[in-house]
């Protein structure tokens, strides 16, 4: 999840990328670049790291460019280096450059078919594909260099282009992945989000999905991918730059539950394509992965929920025997590991101590390790054997949702390879489940832009004193995800229990005041689910159901239902989660309290 900018008009193009990269860092940094387009050659600035690191690159002094691009760099492809960092350039590194955000899934294919042809690659993104694409169909027309090179392409991504040949001119595309115009009087923007350029225009449009969209000092012309000329009105936002900033989102963890369709899509990307798994950062042999003995699976806070999820769909696809636990109880119990063990720790930002104090034990003891994390470069990767990234990018917000279902998401694939390599599934099978893995971003799209009655139970549950959260088999872990938001967020003391344990105990503490939450999905414990939500209401509890769409059973057992779309039973996990984030988001702006920063919490936890 990158950021993107261009300008072309009048004015020193140089102080405004910067500026507008500044808007953009929220969304990466690690590393930035701006190319500018003087005295008819392409000049470019990269620096790894921070954007300061790129500003006292660029200096002070003054620039002739008038037209320009920037960009400030999450990385999915290729290391942290100056190398792989943005604006990337084709053969003539003069002549033509790109700036993208987003994953472009058949950049191994095209590579092959460019470097065939002469084409030399100077980095090892998957970005740079697009450059040499443009410089392969352009022969004088960049608009129409652009809808060819557009019309090649499969995955999720925007992009910008400059070339020397066209000064004044600025060409971007879009699929899947924002992209912005702003119009000024006698100057233009283009980025992925408007605030890179708020402090300058709020006029604006929004380029559709598959639309080329060409910019010039006078405005923006559009066509779509058959080269057809389409309109697009001028929108004047209202925002200021916090909420620009947010995309309009009142908070960024609402953002940032709305951007989980984005963040699953580029952490599945270029990993799923027509049925076909690839998962190289595990980095191990088909030998290896197939005379493992035992996973193990380590994590803290809301990443063990996602451990708690792997275990499940590891031991039912590949037949592995999996063991979870919380890493900062495993490291205390002198566990039993050595080199026939694979141990796999998940940590969002790379740097929870607890987590990475169990991956050394396990390297320590001859386990092979894996760290699942967000962030290239950090800490994490540099003590295992190899790492599998999500690829959700920067998560503001304190309590975690979109990197949960990221890894989530990365999970089932790590499932998938095993059972392909072990071949505990039939074939068909494990093309018919990464087909439904790889709709997984749609179908979360399609529960947040349906009617659900969320915010209603919201208002009649925010005061309760207490709730409770109930799930069996893969609907615990979402159980006890649902109950940790809830609690991290509006401070109600919460529960969460298997439903098959809560005659077990927790039942004493049910009555007419208890909202109990229930993570009723089409799973083959769907019966017991019901005999034990009958139990709750015989007690004069108040039943919220998370079910399947479709399910015309639920609703006389619960005394509301939140329906999430139909997908694989195992793929349910990566789609309740979503009502129950939004339950407690709700429940928290009610109490009136700041879901981006609650009470007592921190997003990086670096101490034991």
């Amino acid at each position: 999840m990158c950021g993107i900018i261009g300008y072309v008009g009048s004015r020193e193009a140089k102080p405004l990328l910067l500026q507008g990269l500044e808007h953009l860092e929220y969304r990466g940094y690690d590393s930035a670049g701006i190319a500018l387009l003087e005295n008819g050659e392409l000049r470019y600035v990269r620096a790894v790291g921070v954007l300061s690191n790129l500003k006292e690159r660029a200096g002070n002094g003054r620039s002739p460019a008038t037209t320009g691009l920037g960009h400030t760099r999450w990385a999915t492809h290729g290391a942290v280096t100056e190398q792989n960092a943005h604006p990337l350039a084709g053969c003539d590194a003069g002549a033509v450059s790109i700036v993208l955000n987003g994953i472009v899934e058949n950049y191994r294919e095209l590579k092959e078919s460019l470097v065939a042809e002469g084409h030399v690659f100077s980095s090892e993104t998957d970005a740079e594909t697009v450059t040499h694409l443009v410089e392969r169909h352009y022969d004088g027309d960049l608009v129409e260099a652009v809808r060819r090179a557009f019309a090649e392409l499969e995955g999720h991504f925007s992009f910008v282009v400059i070339h020397r040949d066209h000064p004044g001119l600025l060409v971007g595309a879009r699929h899947q992945v924002p992209l912005v115009v702003g119009l000024a009087e006698g100057e233009s923007f283009l980025a992925s989000n408007a605030a890179a350029f708020l402090t300058e225009t709020r006029t604006v449009q929004f380029p559709g999905d598959g639309e080329i969209v060409a910019v010039t000092p006078a405005g923006a012309t559009y066509r779509d991918v058959d080269g057809n000329p389409v309109a697009h009105e001028e929108t004047v936002l209202d925002w200021d730059y916090e909420g620009a900033e947010k995309a309009g989102f009142e908070t960024f963890m609402l953002k940032e539950i709305h951007e989980q369709p984005e963040a699953v899509a580029e952490t599945i990307g270029d990993r799923v394509r027509h049925g076909q798994l690839v998962l190289e950062g595990l980095g191990m042999t088909d030998v290896e992965l197939r005379t493992l003995r035992r996973l193990v699976l380590v994590a803290c806070g809301t990443a063990y929920h996602a451990c708690v999820v792997g275990r499940y769909v590891i031991e039912e696809w590949a037949r592995v025997p999996v063991e979870f636990d919380i890493a900062s109880e495993w490291i205390y119990r002198n566990p039993v590991i050595d080199e026939h063990d694979l141990v796999i720790g998940i940590t969002q930002s790379g740097e929870t101590r607890d987590t990475i104090s169990a991956l050394k034990l396990a390297k320590e003891r001859g386990a092979r390790t894996v760290a699942i994390t967000n962030m290239m470069g950090s800490q994490v990767t540099r003590e295992v054997d190899s790492v599998l990234y999500t690829r959700a990018g920067l998560e503001m917000g304190v309590a975690a949702s979109k990197t949960f279902t990221a890894q989530v998401a990365l999970l089932y694939l790590v499932a998938l390879k095993l059972a392909q390599i072990r071949e505990t599934l039939p074939r068909g099978e494990i093309e018919f489940i990464l087909d439904h893995v790889y709709k997984l971003p749609k179908r979360i799209q399609q529960f947040l832009d349906s009617d659900h009655p969320i915010e209603e139970i919201a208002r009649r549950t925010y005061d309760a004193p207490f709730f409770l959260y109930l799930g069996r088999h893969i609907g615990l872990p979402i159980a006890l995800e649902g109950a940790l938001k809830l609690k991290e967020i509006s401070y109600i003391p919460t529960e969460a229990y298997s439903a098959g344990e809560m005659k077990h105990g927790p039942i004493a503490l049910l009555d007419e005041a208890t909202p109990v939450v229930v993570v009723a999905t089409n799973i083959h414990v769907y019966d017991k689910i019901v005999s034990n939500i009958q139990e709750v209401r015989a007690r004069g509890a108040h039943v919220i159901a998370i079910a399947t769409d479709g399910n015309d059973d639920i609703g006389h057992h619960a005394d509301d239902v939140v329906f999430v779309p139909k997908t694989p039973a195992f793929l349910q996990a990566a789609l309740a989660v979503v009502p129950l984030q939004l339950l407690a988001y709700h429940i928290a702006r009610l109490r009136g309290l700041n879901v981006d920063q609650p009470r007592n919490l921190a997003k990086t936890v670096t101490v034991e």
